[in-house]
């Protein structure tokens, strides 16, 4: 349940910056004290690639890693909420970031 419940609160931004249905496949997801981190790569229902040209991304497109998405979420007022979010980043954007310091330790990738 908890699964469902962390992949739906981060579809809605998803597919606001997609512009199109999501379904995910799951790259890394882990919750640990009320805190939660995914690594998602998104599709089209069915499995169909997503074209960042046809996203909000059209003009930053060809400088990205993909569509691959990340989120980090806090369980507040009995929701899964999205503090940060990131759609293609070509680095580890989380690594020095103080607000990354106050989730539980192996709750990100690296």
């Amino acid at each position: 349940m908890e699964r469902k419940e962390i992949l739906d609160a981060v579809r809605p931004l998803a597919e606001a910056r997609l512009r199109t249905p999501v379904e995910f496949v799951v790259s890394w997801m882990r919750s640990a004290n009320g805190w939660a981190f995914v690594s998602l790569a998104p599709q089209r229902p069915g499995g169909a690639a997503i074209d960042l040209k046809t996203t909000v991304f059209a003009d930053e497109a060809e400088y990205m890693d993909g569509a691959q998405t990340y989120a980090l979420l806090r369980y507040q007022f009995d929701r899964w909420n999205i503090i940060d979010f990131a759609v293609g980043p070509t680095d580890v954007f989380w690594q020095g970031d103080p607000l990354y310091r106050q989730v539980p330790a192996g709750l990100t990738p690296y």
